[in-house]
């Protein structure tokens, strides 16, 4: 198989095949569902019917499509369906957290087939994170009858900067052990495929932008362990700067922060502040407990429902520091959608108004004319959802196409 640039996949190279336009084109119908016969692709194309007939039968005999009786009743003889084949293959994710992670399978047209969490500290160390992911992703495969050989992409997304061509984090904080660690190498070699490794707030922020009607350019910004955050563009594409260290807000330092020390090593940084790690701490809540890893999370929530004076006032003032940044940040790239994702944002409203406030007070009135400012609609999935994303696309990219049609023979 070969080296691809930027996908993470370390392997014997070999000549991929070449792929046609036409070939792509009538798979990109298919998958979308925009055509599945032989004549509304023709239709849709442009293609005569026989190279039509050429390029569906060439992928039906690699098991990439399938074609089916439609179960519609007509008279005469029942039209055929062209799907997805069986033997195309399915999607691995995870969005790996501090405290836990979730992971996730999908067929090739995004579908969620399984999903589940995984309580896995993130300090445990990359090899200990790593095996834990993905032993649950293969017994996943497992229960929805995939076949683990058929993985056609593995991501990742992990809250630290990401070197997205290595796949190696990059200065992580928090995170002992994983500074360089070769994650997408690693998880190559364990399903056999391509992997990507990404941050969290990109993949939270195009999990979003994916979503129906969903308005971009779209800014996420997720208060988590740290506060990141992700610029999915007009086009569609995430916007990861020079480097990959696009969005790493957590350590601009905020306004009125003083001395407060942060985690790396800095003082005054948004994320000392405004990250759930910070307001648990100014609450005197421990984050976690031998017993409960999410013992922080919990008593939280508990005290936001019995509507606790000092545990509003906290996440309100989150609020209103995670804004000052917002608001920068949304004079300078003028989205048409800023999300405020991470386990804070779903306990209630407090945070996401102190966000509003500040933002619409400091941001230009041009920039906010038309702006949106919500939580996430896929709540905690967003970002299995943005790996998804990500992978199905470099699934149905010319490589990855050439790379199915040579593993499925």
């Amino acid at each position: 198989m070969a080296v691809l640039k930027g996908d993470g996949y370390q392997s014997d190279p070999v000549l991929l095949p070449s792929v046609p336009v036409g070939l792509r084109r009538v798979l990109d119908l298919v998958v979308s569902g925009e055509a599945t016969s032989r004549a509304e692709i023709a239709r849709r194309t442009g293609l005569v019917r026989t190279t039509v007939g050429k390029h569906v039968d060439h992928l039906v005999a690699h098991g990439i499509l399938q074609e089916l009786e439609s179960s519609e009743s007509v008279r005469g003889r029942p039209p055929r369906v062209l799907t997805l084949g069986p033997r195309a293959g399915a999607v691995a994710v995870a969005d790996v957290d501090t405290l836990a992670s979730q992971v996730a399978i999908a067929d090739l047209t995004g579908r969620v087939l399984a999903q589940e969490t995984v309580a896995v500290r993130i300090t445990a160390g990359p090899e200990i994170v790593l095996e834990a992911v993905a032993e649950r992703l293969l017994g996943l495969l497992a229960q929805c009858g995939r076949d683990s050989g058929r993985v056609r992409e593995v991501v990742m997304g992990l809250p630290s900067p990401v070197d997205v061509q290595s796949g190696r984090t990059v200065r992580p904080t928090g995170m002992p052990g994983w500074e360089g660690y070769p994650v997408a190498e690693e998880l190559s070699k364990r399903f056999r495929c391509p992997a990507l490794v990404d941050n969290d707030a990109n993949l939270m922020a195009l999990g979003e932008a994916c979503q129906e009607q969903a308005d971009a350019p779209l800014l996420g910004i997720k208060i988590s362990a740290g506060v990141g955050a992700g610029l999915v563009t007009a086009g569609g594409e995430l916007y990861r700067g020079a480097d990959g260290a696009a969005g790493d807000v957590g350590h601009i330092r905020a306004a009125g922060a003083g001395d407060v020390l942060c985690s790396c090593g800095n003082v005054g940084c948004l994320s000392a502040l405004a990250s759930r790690p910070a307001v648990l701490r100014g609450l005197g809540i421990p984050e976690s407990t031998e017993e409960d890893p999410l013992y922080g999370a919990r008593v939280l929530a508990e005290r936001v429902a019995d509507n606790e004076p000092l545990t509003i006032r906290a996440l309100r003032q989150a609020g209103t520091d995670v804004g000052e940044i917002a608001a920068m940040l949304v004079s300078m790239y003028n989205p048409r959608t800023l999300v405020i994702g991470g386990p804070l944002s779903e306990l209630r409203d407090d945070l996401l108004s102190g966000v509003r406030a500040v933002v619409y007070r400091r941001a230009p009135a041009l920039a906010t004319s038309k702006l949106t400012i919500t939580t996430p609609r896929l709540g905690e999935s967003s970002g299995i959802h943005g790996g998804i994303a990500l992978a199905i696309r470099d699934v149905f990219s010319p490589q990855g196409i050439a790379r199915m049609m040579v593993d499925t023979p």
